[in-house]
């Protein structure tokens, strides 16, 4: 009985071990396919001071690649640079490495995504102190506007418009040890208007490789989300486009993933709420209604004192924990217990706060939709002419290029 009993004790903790590496996986899609080449596109305008550029990328959903245009977006902190996302090969298909906000770019698989990013580094610019200085040589940028700008001649031979790391066909290049230190630095995120650029990317099926041949009729914006009056179509695909064969076997795998150990990971996930870094502050939104946009200001501004409170209650209250834990001398086994509960409460709170945030977007994009349509109605009678409750709501899946 006592060996039954000591048996069953380890398979306890075996299964308690599975658990815990499977909760605290990292989820990533995989696809067996590689997404198709860059297209070729002109940048527009710089909108304003403090806009940087972020390239056009394909993303991934509902069994086909979708362009997300490259557009301008405003940093979230004063010296922070963008390090764009990529595919590269794992082993059993591609898999997605998000892009985010930090004072050193980081790996982004050897992509060259032209406009500052030639597969190394950025060239497009520096911070001069609270300023971004633009490089004219690779970016479009209206002196008249824009008075902080120098010229650095660049020299890029390459003319490859190849979009993934690894694989058949790849870009074979490796982090370098300056981009795995950047790549494990502190972080941010996308902003809110570059999630909400990517969904409405998603939701335009004239985006998608399937309809446009890997040539969206958008390749680029002037700001986030702006996919009438500031697009630009791409010029032509970066290489012929061939569909993969046998869809339906190659659909992606939403499982947890190992990450190859070539390939930079995504920011890794706090373990103590201490580690966390402060939410961005929120971004300005513009929809053309200012109490629509004044009103999900202050939503946001509400949502993210209220999550920088969250850290700070969570933070006292894992100090006090370890202080408890010092002054009892707990087992080793012990302080693993507590190890494992303290980076399940800050990964919860995570999560919490990133569902908090997508339901707000959710709700304001609503709202706009909203009073898009009601606008459009009372366009519509003033005009004298019924409103076709069949058409569709402005600003929504067309291309009014």
């Amino acid at each position: 009985m006592q060996v039954i009993s000591y048996l069953r004790s380890l398979c306890f903790a075996a299964v308690l071990v599975v658990i815990s590496t499977s909760v605290f996986a990292q989820i990533g899609i995989s696809v067996e396919f590689g997404p198709p080449a860059l297209p070729v596109y002109e940048q527009p305008f710089c909108p304003g001071d403090g806009y940087l550029w972020t390239p056009g990328y394909w993303a991934y959903g509902e069994d086909d690649y979708y362009w997300v245009p490259g557009t301008w977006v405003e940093a979230p902190e004063v010296g922070y640079l963008w390090t764009p996302p990529y595919w590269g090969w794992g082993g059993n298909g591609f898999l997605f490495h998000e892009g985010y906000w930090g004072s050193e770019i980081g790996f982004y698989g050897g992509i060259n995504y032209g406009y500052g990013y030639y597969g190394r580094g950025y060239e497009g610019g520096r911070w001069d102190h609270d300023h971004f200085f633009y490089n004219r040589e690779a970016n479009n940028v209206n002196v008249t506007n824009i008075h902080n700008t120098y010229n650095t001649t660049i020299i890029n031979n390459s003319n490859n418009h190849v979009s993934y790391n690894g694989g058949n066909g790849g870009i074979e290049t490796r982090p370098t040890r300056e981009e795995e230190n950047a790549g494990n630095g502190r972080h941010i995120q996308q902003v809110a208007a570059q999630r909400q650029h990517e969904q409405a990317a998603r939701g335009n099926p004239e985006l998608r490789s399937a309809a446009n041949q890997g040539k969206p009729p958008i390749a680029a914006t002037g700001k986030p989300g702006d996919f009438r009056g500031g697009a630009v179509p791409a010029k032509e695909a970066g290489a012929p486009y061939h569909p993969a064969d046998h869809r339906a076997a190659d659909r992606p795998v939403n499982a947890p993933v190992a990450r190859p150990e070539n390939n930079v990971p995504r920011p890794p996930s706090a373990t103590h709420a201490k580690d966390l870094p402060s939410h961005a502050a929120p971004t300005p939104q513009s929809t053309g209604n200012p109490k629509l946009d004044q009103r999900y200001q202050q939503q946001q501004q509400k949502l993210y004192t209220q999550q920088n409170q969250d850290h700070q209650k969570l933070q006292q209250r894992q100090e006090r924990d370890h202080q408890r834990q010092a002054q009892q001398s707990a087992s080793q086994a012990r302080n693993q217990q507590v190890e494992q509960r303290r980076q399940q409460q800050t990964q919860q709170v995570e999560q919490r706060h990133e569902q908090q945030t997508q339901q707000l977007e959710q709700r304001h994009q609503q709202q706009s939709q909203r009073v898009d349509q009601r606008q459009a109605q009372q366009q519509q009678r003033q005009q004298g002419r019924p409103p076709n409750r069949n058409e569709p709501r402005p600003g929504g899946g067309g291309n009014n290029n």
